[in-house]
C-alpha cells in the first residue's frame, strides 16, 4: 500500500522546488541540475508498489559486450497511436554521407565520428548483416552542419560505447562545436533525428569535468527525435544528485518544443537495461517530451540519497525510466509500456517535478507496472512521484 507523503517531505520539496526555479533560469549553467531537483531524500515518503525491481537491468560495467541480437524489438507492438508529422521518420533518400563500402570491416569507428562531424543525412553500407560499430571516440555533432543531422541506421546498425566512451554529442552552448547563434539554449538547429539505430555499452562516466549524464547520446539546444532506435545496457555515473541518463539526457529544446520518441525500446529485457543515478532512460530539465508507442524495463536508478542528498550520502536514485525536472514542461506518454524498472529513491517508473506547479503529466493508452521505488511516491500512482498543476491526466491506462 502506497502512504500519504509528509507534511515534513512537502515542506522540503518545495523549498528545493523554489531553489531550482532560480537555477533553471539562470543560464547556461542551468544545465546541470537536471536530476532529482525536487526529490527530498525520501525517508517520509511512499515504499511504492511491489513486485519485481528490476535489479538484474543492466549487464554494468564489466563482462561481455551487449549482444543486441539478444533484445527485444524497437517499441511497443500493442501500442497503437498516431504519430504526427514532426514526429514521423526523416527522409534518407539523399545521403550525405553513407559510412561503409558494402563490407563490417569498412565501417570503423573513424568513418562514423567523421560523417557525423559533417553533418546531413548519414546512412549505412555494411554489407547484409547486421553489424556493430565500436566507437573509440564520442562522435559530435558540429552545430553549423545541418540544419537536420539525420543518422539513420536501417535497421542493422548498432553503435556501441565500449563500456568506455558515449557515443554521441550535441551541444549548442559548447563552443568547440562552434557557436551559431547568439542564444545557444534557445535556437532551432542542429535538428537531430536518430533511427533505426540501436545503442549499447555507451557511458558517460568520465567523459565531463563536471558529471552530466547521457551515457549513449547528451544532446543540449536545437531540437532532438528518436524514431524506432533501441538502447540496452548503457550508463552514466552511479551516484550524484544532478547526473541522469545513462541512455539519453537532453536540455534546452528550442522553443519549449518537445522531443519525440517514437517506437523506441530502453531495455525491456532482464540484463540489457540501462543504469545510472537517475533518469535512466530519459533524464531532462524544462524539456518537454512526447513518448509514442514506446517501451521502458528493467532500468535501475542507483544513486542514494535523492536531491538534495541527504547527508552521508552521495545523492541520486530517483526516475527509472524516466526523470523530467523544471518549470513549464510536458511529459506526454502514449501506447507506452512502462514495466519492471527500480529507483532506490523517488518514482520507479516517473519521477516528475515541475517547480513552479505549471508543468503536467500526461498518460493515455498506456501501461505502468512493477516499478517500486525505495523511497517516496505520489499516493494513487504507483511508481510515479509528481508534483505538478495537477494531477496526472490518465485516460485508457493502467498503472498498478
Amino acid at each position: 500500500m502506497i502512504r500519504p507523503t509528509s507534511i515534513a517531505l512537502v515542506h522540503a520539496l518545495v523549498l528545493i522546488a523554489c531553489r531550482n526555479t532560480e537555477e533553471a533560469a539562470g543560464g547556461p549553467s542551468s544545465s546541470s541540475g537536471a536530476s532529482g531537483t525536487s526529490g527530498s531524500s525520501g525517508t517520509s515518503g511512499s515504499s511504492g508498489t511491489s513486485g519485481s525491481s528490476g535489479t538484474s537491468g543492466s549487464s554494468g560495467s564489466s563482462g561481455a559486450p551487449t549482444n543486441p541480437d539478444d533484445g527485444p524489438p524497437a517499441g511497443n507492438p500493442d501500442g497503437a497511436c498516431a504519430v504526427p508529422a514532426e514526429a514521423q521518420p526523416e527522409d534518407i533518400s539523399k545521403p550525405k554521407t553513407v559510412v561503409g563500402t558494402g563490407t563490417a570491416a569498412s565501417c570503423t569507428s573513424d568513418a562514423f565520428v567523421d560523417a557525423v562531424a559533417k553533418g546531413g543525412v548519414i546512412t549505412f553500407d555494411c554489407g547484409p548483416a547486421p553489424v556493430t560499430i565500436t566507437l573509440t571516440r564520442t562522435a559530435k555533432i558540429v552545430n553549423d552542419t545541418g540544419p537536420k543531422i539525420v543518422i539513420d541506421g536501417g535497421g542493422k546498425v548498432t553503435l556501441s560505447g565500449g563500456r568506455k566512451v558515449r557515443i554521441l554529442y550535441q551541444n549548442t552552448c559548447d563552443e568547440a562545436q562552434k557557436f551559431t547563434t547568439s542564444h545557444c539554449q534557445d535556437q532551432d538547429h542542429p535538428q537531430l533525428t536518430v533511427q533505426n539505430l540501436t545503442f549499447v555499452d555507451g557511458t558517460s562516466k568520465g567523459q565531463d569535468d563536471k558529471p552530466e549524464g547521457g551515457g549513449a547520446i547528451f544532446v543540449r539546444g536545437g531540437r532532438f527525435k528518436i524514431v524506432r532506435s533501441r538502447f540496452f545496457g548503457n550508463t552514466c555515473d552511479d551516484t550524484g544528485p544532478d547526473v541522469g541518463g545513462a541512455a539519453v539526457r537532453t536540455l534546452s529544446q528550442s522553443k519549449g518544443d518537445p522531443v519525440f520518441v517514437v517506437q523506441s525500446t530502453f531495455g525491456g529485457k532482464m540484463g540489457l537495461g540501462n543504469r545510472g543515478s537517475n533518469g535512466v532512460g530519459l533524464s531532462s530539465i524544462g524539456v518537454s517530451h512526447t513518448v509514442i508507442n514506446s517501451v521502458f524495463g528493467f532500468n535501475e536508478a542507483i544513486g542514494r540519497g535523492a536531491n538534495p542528498a541527504k547527508s552521508g550520502t552521495p545523492g541520486g536514485g530517483s526516475g527509472g525510466a524516466i526523470y523530467n525536472d523544471g518549470n513549464t514542461f510536458t511529459l506526454s506518454l502514449c501506447g507506452t509500456k512502462i514495466e519492471d524498472n527500480h529507483a532506490n529513491e523517488g518514482g520507479g517508473a516517473i519521477f516528475f517535478v515541475s517547480n513552479d506547479r505549471s508543468g503536467s503529466l500526461v498518460i493515455k493508452d498506456s501501461v505502468l507496472r512493477r516499478n517500486p521505488n525505495d523511497g517516496f511516491s505520489t499516493q494513487g500512482f504507483p511508481g510515479i512521484f509528481v508534483l505538478a498543476k495537477g494531477d496526472p491526466q490518465v485516460s485508457g491506462s493502467t498503472i498498478e
